[in-house]
């Protein structure tokens, strides 16, 4: 419909930015099953608000994005996962400086983002009223943040993003790292990691309004792992994620080449020698090409 008269809808879209007319469409709620959990994906209609949405971010990313500090990887131009398998593993290189991790994620945190606290945060950055009056409407448009609309991952990275520079500058942790809620902290001390946990819940819940999850661990690096971004990282090699591997033997078992293409972005940043090995790679590039042809 948009694209056979793009001219006349774009039109009537500016038409509505201009005299304050735009109101957001309702949601259409979708159960999408990730595992084990379910997740609520909020979808709105292509015209007028999907497109809208985009025309926010498009303006607005690059103010947004001097905001952010450098190791936070979340639907940021240039910052997706394997930038920041390439941070974590250039940190670990600092073997006496990255002995213990603190792992913790954010309680219910797009669900739980309080609207007049993010209201305050963007208005911070965007001084243009009518651009602020917009960001607040589709902000109250939903409870907390719905996960589905395009500005959501950036609502987000502007939430914690004081957070962020906090433990970088005031509490001085140069191997943090943040991709969406998950933040992960490397350091030499077991016992600064317990009350850098206890500072950082402190901050969330006075200046953020958010609570952290009660699943937080402190825990040696060459022990566990640093299970993060898909990986799961030691001091001398990485892994991939078990689930992952799973999903990935689950379509080779089934013949499933196209989508399996994809696991090869995975695994080339990985320790999987081994895998390799106990999988026909040659058969499955044959099969591939075959498939292609």
């Amino acid at each position: 419909m948009v694209n056979a008269n793009p001219d006349f809808y774009l039109n009537n879209i500016r038409q509505m930015l201009v005299n304050k007319t735009f109101k957001n469409s309702e949601y259409t709620i979708l159960i999408r099953k990730e595992g084990k959990k379910e997740r609520e994906i909020w979808k709105l209609p292509y015209y007028p608000d999907r497109i809208i949405h985009h025309a926010i971010v498009n303006v607005l990313e690059p103010i947004w994005m001097k905001a952010y500090i450098r190791d936070t990887y979340s639907s940021l131009p240039g910052r997706g996962i394997h930038d920041g398998v390439k941070r974590v593993k250039k940190a670990l290189d600092d073997k006496a400086g990255t002995r213990y991790c603190l792992k913790m994620d954010v309680k219910k945190f797009y669900q739980s983002i309080d609207h007049d606290v993010l209201k305050r945060i963007v208005a911070r950055k965007i001084k243009c009223k009518d651009t602020t009056a917009l960001m607040e409407h589709i902000i109250d448009s939903a409870p907390g943040v719905p996960i589905g609309n395009f500005t959501s991952q950036h609502f987000g990275n502007l939430m914690l993003s004081g957070l962020d520079h906090w433990i970088k500058e005031t509490l001085r942790m140069p191997y943090y790292f943040r991709y969406c809620d998950d933040l992960v902290i490397l350091h030499h001390d077991k016992a600064d990691l317990h009350q850098i946990r206890q500072q950082i819940e402190r901050f969330l819940n006075d200046n953020l309004a958010l609570d952290m999850k009660k699943n937080w661990q402190v825990f040696p690096v060459d022990i566990r792992g640093v299970d993060f971004l898909g990986y799961r990282f030691f001091h001398d090699f990485t892994l991939v994620r078990k689930s992952i591997v799973a999903a990935f033997k689950r379509r080779y078992r089934h013949g499933n080449v196209r989508s399996m293409s994809a696991y090869n972005g995975w695994f080339k940043w990985a320790d999987t020698n081994n895998l390799r090995q106990h999988y026909d790679w040659r058969k499955y590039h044959e099969r591939l090409q075959l498939t292609a042809a």
